[in-house]
């Protein structure tokens, strides 16, 4: 989801290694250990959840987590936990990263040492305030200086323990005073709008014919003076009301206009209550990719754009300018990730593959050896597997996968790693059956195989096939390296990592998936001493029992099946493909306010409106079919609505139900399920799923309504008929294919981003260009790196992207000079005390300076 901002998208996104923690303090118990797991939070929103690992102060996590970012926030947070059965779990400390300092971390392992929390470091939110400072004559004539304070609103304020009634203390305070007022309790909110007045007496009443001007000792008193407001949780526990920040502004300032109206940032007590030392706490290794994409209409993407699609007709392809950006990247991974989503968003990845494998082909000298380099064509093809086969990962593996996570049965066949009461022949047996189920789902799911890999492959074997026509198996191997050793044994391996597990397995599921991606491997390679590929003896002999012809015919069956260009797509859309399932919070209604499935409406006696009892947790899935809920995980559904039943998908304004993160599901005869997820990322990845799934029904609608029927009439437009049109425009744009939900203008700006990033290495390029059309000699070692089949092409090329990318640098410039001018500091957008702000000013202005 993107941020519109005056001509230009803004995309979010943070992809995080969470790997350990290590000297985590004792539990004080006879125990000492600790079952501990870690949260990621923006700002405190958490929006994941590590698995928990058991009896360690070092746990190891090892688990990957990516999101797009739906909202602004100002610290991606990490709390640990220590989870505790029979009371709340309890904070150990956490790690808080602010926005504008992730890029010193940029996709490095980094150990962060684990803060103190307590009501000062959980500070966050901002206040509206107005300030104004008048003359006043009393009845008596005289003069004295009164300060109105008004408290408008306040936004974003930390939720504690689960609710928020949070009220504002505002104090004139002075060396020789202190008068405080409170406002009203706003219950149950945490973007409450006071718009209360307090007026405070600043100075000493002095005469009428004083011409309005503070004493001398007036004005010494008033520089002393500083307003102070404080929020605050109204609690009912017994240890008082909790701190949810404060601001501290001086008076003085007010000497030089006499009303001011801004926007603050709260901030952390001066005299907040001291930490513990970092070292008592352990400390979390992170790794952190924030990316933001400022993306501008596709209009200015189009010469770069061109030159990028047209990569695949271009002679040599190494002449390309597709290939170019992965000579020039640092990693190739880097160049692959966007090249193969804008490639597949325009329906060119297969030409583009066939091009760049093919010349890697015929730079190939042994068989034995074709791609198995981390090459531009491995990382394209893996990244497009992983695309393009997902869903079909989950048809095929998913199934197996659970079981053996859930099963837990012992595999170990590793003589020194066995347990005591396990036996070798029954681990064996137990892997041996694992090992020929895998084997024969993934055998026999050829025509399930997506027809963009089929079509990849049909390439690879043709080109492997012409290249060495002495070697009448390399037209297996070349597929088998990509299908077998790059897709299932790693997604084997690591089902986390391919969304057939929502975590990282446990040790033992992990040692049995281990062993059995290994011998999966090895039987799709199709080598001749297989026996010889482990170093184990234990895993040789293990692999004695698939010495047999069926295995090696199998894996040519399925190999032909998937890389022949005469192959039938039986869609595997015939079968239902699980798309999304998890719990939500969930409440049915018809807007005449009779519910559409009545059970599931539990209303006391007389209520008339929604409240938190009418929401219930329910265990929702979501399959390319239909859309389901249940009481739990597994039980039979209590509701379908077919896909072609979901007319609208749309967010839900908070003001309706006082609940955050809801939507919609807008279904025929006005009948609404009112939906709640568990945090903003969760909320979007619903919305967009769902409403990628429904995008082509004939009868979505254009207009909804963002708040609910209630009481009588729409909370949005006032409107009384239940039936009245929706007052506002349906989200619409999205992308039919539910599998490749991708934007070619923000792919096209990270290839921007990334030609720019490498400048210096396309002008090194350039001038490698220039010394081979000049200098048929020797190479020059600094110029080795390359790949220049055609000098002359390549310079052309070379000459288009740094033209294309310096017009686009400048139209970005252009766009940071637009914006600074516009931008009011004190904004509802720009709160002041806003660290990222002030640094965007510092920057701006040594821009400025550095043009003049």
């Amino acid at each position: 989801m993107a941020v519109e901002e005056e001509g230009l998208r803004v995309f979010q996104s943070v992809r995080i290694k969470i790997g350990e923690a290590k000297n985590l303090p004792t539990y004080p118990g006879p125990n000492k250990m600790r079952d501990c797991y870690c949260t990621v939070n923006l700002d405190q929103e958490e929006v994941f959840r590590t698995k928990i690992v058991e009896k360690s102060l070092c746990p190891f996590y090892g688990e990957d987590f990516y999101c797009e970012i739906p909202r602004t926030f100002r610290h991606l947070s990490f709390y640990i936990f220590d989870r505790d059965v029979f009371r709340r779990d309890s904070i150990i400390g956490k790690v808080a990263i602010q926005k504008e300092d992730l890029q010193k971390y940029h996709n490095r392992d980094t150990w962060f040492q684990l803060q103190h929390v307590d009501a000062d470091s959980e500070v966050q939110g901002k206040v509206h305030l107005e300030l104004r400072l008048s003359e006043v004559i009393t009845d008596t004539g005289v003069v004295c200086h009164k300060l109105a304070t008004r408290v408008l609103e306040c936004q974003g304020l930390p939720i504690v323990n689960g609710q928020c009634d949070p009220y504002a203390t505002v104090t004139l305070a002075g060396p020789s005073r202190s008068e405080a007022k409170k406002t009203k309790v706003k219950k149950k909110t945490n973007n409450p709008h006071f718009d209360e007045v307090f007026y405070f007496e600043v100075t000493r009443p002095s005469s009428y014919n004083k011409k309005s001007q503070f004493d001398i000792e007036d004005v010494d008193e008033v520089d002393k003076m500083e307003i102070r407001v404080d929020l605050w949780n109204a609690s009912n526990l017994k240890f008082g009301d909790e701190f949810l920040g404060e601001l501290r502004l001086p008076l003085k300032f007010l000497r030089q206009s006499s009303s001011y109206e801004a926007w603050y940032f709260l901030q952390p007590r001066d005299n907040g209550n001291k930490s513990l030392k970092p070292d008592d706490l352990g400390s979390l290794r992170l790794n952190v990719v924030y990316t933001e994409d400022h993306v501008f209409s596709s209009d200015y993407y189009s010469p770069l754009r061109d030159l990028l699609l047209k990569s695949a007709d271009v002679e040599p392809v190494s002449a390309s300018a597709a290939h170019i950006l992965g000579e020039v990247c640092r990693e190739k991974q880097e160049a692959a990730i966007p090249l193969v989503r804008l490639f597949l968003h325009y329906g060119r990845i297969v030409p583009f593959i066939s091009a760049i494998a093919s010349a890697e082909v015929k730079r190939t000298q042994d068989p034995n050896t074709i791609f198995r380099g981390n090459s531009l064509t491995s990382k394209c093809i893996d990244e497009t597997m992983k695309l393009a086969g997902m869903h079909y990962l989950q048809v095929t593996l998913k199934p197996i996968i659970d079981e053996i996570c859930q099963v837990h049965k012992p595999c170990e066949i590793d003589p020194v790693k066995l347990k005591d009461g396990e036996n070798l022949e029954n681990n064996r047996e137990n892997l041996r059956q694992y090992v020929d189920r895998i084997f024969t789902v993934i055998t026999k799911s050829g025509v399930s195989c997506p027809t963009v890999m089929c079509d990849i492959f049909f390439s690879l074997r043709e080109s492997a096939a012409k290249r060495f026509q002495g070697d009448p198996d390399v037209r297996y191997t070349a597929v088998s390296s990509f299908i077998f050793l790059r897709f299932f044994a790693p997604a084997i391996l690591s089902p986390n990592l391919f969304q057939l597990t929502p975590h990282h397995p446990d040790p033992q599921t992990s040692r049995t998936l281990t062993l059995i991606s290994k011998t999966i491997q090895t039987l799709g390679s199709l080598s001749k001493s297989k026996s010889a590929n482990f170093k184990e003896s234990y895993m040789a002999t293990f692999y004695d029992y698939f010495n047999e012809q069926k295995y090696a015919d199998a894996v040519k069956n399925f190999l032909d099946l998937i890389s022949s260009s005469g192959r039938r797509d039986h869609k595997s859309i015939e079968q239902p493909i699980l798309l999304k399932e998890g719990t939500l919070k969930l409440t049915v209604k018809k807007v005449d306010g009779n519910s559409s499935c009545r059970f599931m409406i539990k209303r006391a006696q007389g209520r008339k409106r929604f409240g938190m009892k009418n929401f219930k947790k329910r265990w929702f899935r979501l399959t390319n079919h239909e859309f389901t809920y249940q009481k739990s995980k597994g039980d039979h559904p209590l509701c379908s609505i077919p896909i072609e039943n979901i007319l609208a998908v749309e967010r839900l304004e908070e003001e309706s139900f006082k609940m955050k993160n809801m939507f919609q599901v807008i279904q025929p005869e006005r009948r609404v399920l009112y939906i709640q997820a568990n945090n903003c990322v969760e909320a979007k990845d619903w919305i967009d799923i769902l409403t990628k799934v429904s995008q082509c029904n004939k009868k979505r609608l254009t207009v909804y309504h963002p708040s609910a029927y209630l009481n009588g009439h729409w909370l949005c437009c006032k409107a009384t008929a239940d039936n009245t049109p929706g007052c506002t425009p349906c989200t619409g744009g999205l992308p039919a294919n539910i599998q490749l939900d991708i934007d070619g203008d923000r792919e096209t700006e990270r290839i921007y981003s990334l030609f720019n990033l490498y400048m210096p290495k396309l002008e090194k390029m350039q001038e490698a260009c220039g010394s081979k059309s000049v200098y048929d000699g020797p190479e020059e070692e600094e110029y080795s790196t390359f790949i220049i089949d055609d000098p002359k092409e390549t310079y052309k090329t070379l000459k288009l992207i740094i033209e294309g990318v310096g017009t686009l640098e400048q139209e970005h410039a252009q766009y940071k000079r637009d914006k600074f001018k516009k931008t009011k500091y004190g904004s509802q957008e720009h709160p002041i005390g806003d660290k990222s702000f002030q640094t965007y000013i510092r920057q701006q202005s040594e821009i400025s300076a550095h043009s003049i």
